[in-house]
């Protein structure tokens, strides 16, 4: 997965898949899900899940900014980036799952997702 728009180095760019709709978008119900950590860079993150039985899944992204461990909110309004597979849209709260989800047969798969800012 490609995440681009990433506005600076600063923090980590947390990403969660899961294949559980009721685990979306935080994945902390999903056992299996795949959380992944890495550090931020300004413009475009690489990020490699791994092998992955098929099935349908969908993933979440946060800029971790302060690196504190969470999405940093205002008023609920994210103050830090966010991001979810199939650039879902954000309308008064999270995606759902079935907006976000992806298929992933045998053969490998690539998504790029764009990190968005609301400041």
């Amino acid at each position: 997965m490609t995440v681009t728009g990433v506005r600076n180095a600063r923090g980590t760019v947390t990403a969660c898949l899961t294949a559980l709709p009721s685990a979306f978008p935080n994945c902390k119900a999903d056992p299996a899900a795949r959380r992944l950590i890495v550090p931020a860079a300004a413009g475009a993150v690489l990020l490699d899940f791994g092998q992955l039985a098929p099935g349908r899944y969908a993933v979440s992204l946060i800029h971790d900014e302060n690196a504190n461990g969470r999405l940093d909110t205002v008023l609920l309004i994210p103050r830090e980036g966010y991001g979810f597979s199939r650039d879902a849209r954000v309308r008064l709260g999270p995606p759902r799952f079935d907006s976000a989800a992806f298929e992933v047969d045998s053969h490998p798969a690539h998504l790029t997702v764009k990190m968005r800012y609301l400041f």
